[in-house]
């Protein structure tokens, strides 16, 4: 039993069965989007040793929607296998496999799911004024941004099952003549071999270095074979002598590569993602504010929407994949047609974390 269900206990044994949480109020928080809330309230019920089944799924499901919404996705594979069948496999397309060769290959395999995903997380978690978890989800939907800007090419988010056929040359190598960092060599080297090994070396391929993938793939882009110095801003490391792999493509379809990474590179260096760093965990300070969150979102966008030397910012060309996405009821407007231009496709926030809610509503009201 976890300590969660014992301060449950504890609780419920304190009141008498009038005073518990009624199924309808337990579902009108899920339908408000307070899952976590919920996910309690219903711990309360099933310590009181209530057997209806209704209960028991409502409380397994809402116990799920909890972990979703704060985007445990290394474990969703697993917390998945209570939902309907349907739920389930939308679930694990969201999320990371346990295992190095997995069939399912999740966000690996494809990254529009988890950025749905994302979105949705950051829509409710805004509505919920958390300014916290509001730049937690930033930071963490930055993360895989220069990986959503390479699927066009790769044909995933960067699978290390099957990144290896597609990089090679000074890729991963002892660091002579590659712009590589040491930091991003390393990454690059252990991304050959993550999904070669046992489950252990691919857990912590996933847990130290996946993450930064997108770091080292985007030098590779931003190479002097596709674009001149000075024609874009200035985001980072460039590639004054790139792989043969790296300039796959027309030089159309690499310097949208360079431009779409440029523009992720953009928003991970900008004031709304630093403000992660300046929210300490336990310190009671630093905490942003709502106003904070605005604010620098405004002067994020405004970065992001200035033109180019060359004129080629694809943020202001209407022609650009993606550039139609318009959500004006989004927590941070603007940030779906982002995510959408960089990926070179549509995206919006998703309703995954909705339909799971859902499903926990509908055995609240059988029960």
């Amino acid at each position: 039993m976890s300590r969660g269900d014992n301060a449950a206990m504890t609780v419920s044994q304190t009141l008498r069965p009038s005073q518990l949480p009624d199924m309808n109020q337990i579902a009108t928080l899920c339908e408000a989007g307070w899952y976590d809330t919920a996910d309690s309230m219903l711990r309360m019920v099933r310590a009181s040793e209530s057997d209806n089944p209704h209960v028991v799924q409502a409380a397994a499901v809402t116990a799920v929607a909890r972990r979703v919404l704060a985007l445990d996705a290394e474990d969703f594979e697993e917390i998945g296998k209570v939902l309907p069948a349907d739920l389930r496999i939308r679930l694990t397309d969201a999320g990371f496999p346990h295992h190095p060769r997995a069939a399912k290959r999740g966000a690996l395999g494809d990254l529009v799911p988890l950025y749905e995903l994302l979105l949705e997380v950051l829509d409710i978690r805004m509505h919920r004024e958390e300014p916290q978890q509001v730049v937690v989800t930033c930071h963490i939907l930055a993360e895989y941004l220069g990986q959503l800007a390479w699927q066009t090419v790769l044909g995933d988010g960067g699978d290390p099952l099957t990144l290896p056929s597609k990089v090679g040359e000074k890729w991963g190598g002892d660091g002579q003549d590659c712009a590589h960092t040491s930091a991003m060599n390393a990454t690059a080297r252990r991304s050959l071999h993550a999904a070669q090994g046992d489950e252990e070396g691919y857990t912590s391929y996933l847990d130290k270095f996946h993450s930064r993938l997108g770091e080292a793939l985007g030098v590779c882009a931003m190479n002097h074979a596709t674009i001149d110095v000075g024609e874009r801003p200035d985001v980072g490391i460039t590639c004054p002598h790139p792989c043969q792999w790296a300039l796959f493509g027309t030089r159309e379809e690499r310097r949208s590569l360079d431009a779409r990474v440029r523009l992720a590179r953009i928003f991970q260096e900008s004031g709304l993602v630093a403000l992660r760093h300046h929210a300490p965990v336990g310190h009671f300070f630093g905490v942003p504010s709502g106003s904070e969150i605005g604010n620098s979102w405004v002067a994020t966008w405004n970065k992001l929407n200035e033109q180019w030397a060359d004129g080629s910012n694809p943020m202001l060309d209407p022609s650009a994949p993606g550039y139609d996405v318009d959500v004006s009821n989004e927590a941070l407007p603007g940030l779906s047609r982002l995510v959408s231009v960089i990926a070179a496709r549509p995206i919006h926030a998703g309703h995954l974390l909705r339909d799971v809610g859902a499903a926990a509503i509908a055995e609240m009201r059988a029960a």
